[in-house]
């Protein structure tokens, strides 16, 4: 879930050079989800990511525009995968042709590995979203920082059957020049919101949605929750926010790399 409070840090200048961190190995191949809008390509493989392989370096600045361009939204959903709000979520994408970038615990999808691939299946992109939801951990040492970072990296990539995440989305906005260093030299985007809906408070579904509506102007990237706790008010604002940005003249894309 998010954390809210002061400023986050999020556009500071980053500091120092970039880290020579060595990829974990992941088995013989890997994939990386490559998926569009609707109708996008299925995912295609790339190299082995064996000690010593080739991870592709990504901008380490915080990611909040979309690749749909101007008139582009990002839906991310954070905190997943969860067996009784995952596969709600997954049917309304599926109903409005939407796709969403989901923002995953290295927990949540060792727990759900069938969850994951659904995801992946539906061509939705992976986040990492740390192994634990540590919102303080922009306070913790480097190694600590790593270990979340890299051990759900690699429990996602085993959940999803191969399937990288493409960004990383620090818990409660808790990045720091270390983390997305980190996760940059790994392939992963980090990755900010511009509309917190707020849900995870559970404010009522009528909130959720007005939040959405008064600050869309914000920027393209919007935050919901699909676990820890009870999702059916998100669940209902998505009913209602998917259909009513199509109207709006809104398309549906993913976060920029």
């Amino acid at each position: 879930m998010a954390r809210h409070g002061g400023g986050r840090g999020w556009y500071g200048k980053v500091v120092g050079a970039a880290l020579g961190v060595t990829v974990l190995a992941v088995g013989a191949s890997v994939w990386t989800a490559q998926a569009d809008s609707v109708g996008g390509a299925p995912p295609k493989a790339i190299a082995s990511a064996a000690p010593g392989g080739e991870v592709e370096p990504v901008d380490v600045t915080i990611a909040h525009a979309s690749d749909a361009g101007a008139r582009g939204v990002n839906i991310t959903i954070d905190d997943g995968p969860d067996p009784a709000w995952t596969p709600q979520v997954l049917d309304l994408l599926r109903e409005y042709g939407v796709k969403a970038t989901f923002c995953v615990t290295g927990t949540q999808a060792q727990a759900h590995p069938e969850l994951v691939k659904e995801v992946v299946a539906a061509r939705h992109r992976l986040c990492d979203h740390t192994v634990s939801h540590d919102t303080a951990m922009d306070q913790k040492s480097e190694a600590y920082q790593s270990r979340e970072i890299l051990d759900a990296e690699r429990m996602i990539i085993e959940a999803s059957g191969g399937v990288r995440p493409m960004y990383y989305r620090a818990p409660g906005g808790a990045f720091t020049p270390y983390s997305r260093e980190l996760a940059a030299s790994h392939g992963m985007r980090p990755l900010g919101w511009n509309v917190d809906t707020k849900d995870f408070e559970r404010p009522g579904t009528d909130a959720i949605v007005a939040t959405v509506e008064r600050e869309l102007s914000n920027g393209p990237t919007l935050l919901f929750h699909d676990a820890g706790g009870d999702r059916s008010q998100t669940v209902e604002a998505l009913r209602r926010v998917l259909p009513w940005l199509r109207e709006q003249g809104y398309s549906f894309g993913f976060p920029v790399r």
